[in-house]
């Protein structure tokens, strides 16, 4: 079981940073007794310092005079407001690459490792950010949204040409995602497929709401490997997703030394690993008003939104 997690909450001041231990929540400043842990992003910030003394507030939260609150009566929001980048992986299950081939009439693609080519992503907007048991609001522009379990990990220190034996210590922890896609904007139909500019990455994977993460996170010292978790998505209690992070294609590690190669990553920035197979576009099925998702990652989460 996680020490603790590490949240943002909605208080009455507006979005604070909590600390929940079991099933109670508590002001992560008040607990620590630093005024500028307020926020997420100022904790991860000084994350080589905090993570020591979140641990040691957590462990002696049970002893505590400070008020809690009932973490599940707590309105909970994306776990960093607001990260810098959110870089997601792309085709980084060996079954996903498979089943998004035989979708598009295509060979399945090689192993990767095997012809030289190294993990790449494309980036999601910040703001496209909401939390656990929000409730997500289908674009009108869409009418194909599909569903994608990830694990997501949060950076804590600056990552610069980082080793991949050191990648997963630039790591601050762990949170659940829904990495949300509009399959029917992902195309500008009027240009060839022999076009460069045929792809529209911001029409597919950015728009409000885009981005459940949550509940909070996991520190990363909780997890011993983050390449042995379960992973599973539902949809209305249907499971379509189910499938384990050892099934990733590139590991995190390999994933944050190509990323800090080319560009410098900073705390409180988020990747997002990959999604396994299971997708709706495989079973031309996509979100509708009225559903519920649910995705878990084991000893990371389970995170809960409402389609609308």
């Amino acid at each position: 079981m996680p020490s603790y997690m590490l949240v943002s909450y909605q208080s009455d001041k507006g979005p604070r940073a909590g600390i929940a231990v079991g099933d109670k929540l508590f002001d992560a400043a008040a607990l620590t007794r630093k005024a500028g842990y307020a926020s997420v992003l100022a904790i991860l910030q000084d994350w080589p310092s905090a993570k020591g003394t979140l641990k040691k507030a957590a462990a002696a939260a049970a002893k505590s005079k400070l008020k809690s609150r009932p973490l599940a009566r707590t309105r909970l929001l994306a776990p960093v407001l607001w990260p810098s980048a959110i870089y997601c992986a792309g085709a980084n299950y060996s079954d996903h690459m498979l089943e998004m081939a035989n979708l598009q009439g295509i060979p399945p693609a090689p192993d990767p490792h095997e012809v030289g080519l190294k993990p790449w992503h494309f980036i999601k907007a910040s703001r496209s950010v909401t939390g656990d048991k929000a409730t997500v609001k289908l674009p009108t522009s869409s009418k194909a949204i599909d569903w994608e379990a990830e694990l997501g990990a949060v950076i804590g220190k600056t990552a610069k040409n980082v080793p991949l034996a050191k990648a997963l210590d630039y790591v601050a922890g762990y949170t659940v995602a829904n990495e949300l896609s509009a399959r029917d904007l992902g195309k500008r139909n009027q240009l060839p497929d022999s076009s460069p500019f045929k792809w529209d990455w911001v029409g597919q994977k950015c728009f409000d709401d885009a981005c459940p993460l949550g509940p909070g996170i996991i520190p990363a010292s909780d997890i011993k490997d983050p390449q042995k978790l379960g992973i599973k998505l539902w949809v209305n209690d249907v499971i379509k997703q189910d499938s384990n992070t050892s099934d990733m294609i590139f590991t995190l590690a390999e994933q944050i030394e190509q990323l800090s190669s080319r560009i410098t990553l900073h705390p409180g920035d988020v990747i997002l690993t990959g999604t396994p197979a299971g997708v709706g576009a495989a079973r031309k099925e996509f979100l509708k008003a009225g559903d519920v998702t649910k995705v878990w990652v084991e000893n990371v989460g389970t995170l809960t939104n409402r389609i609308a």
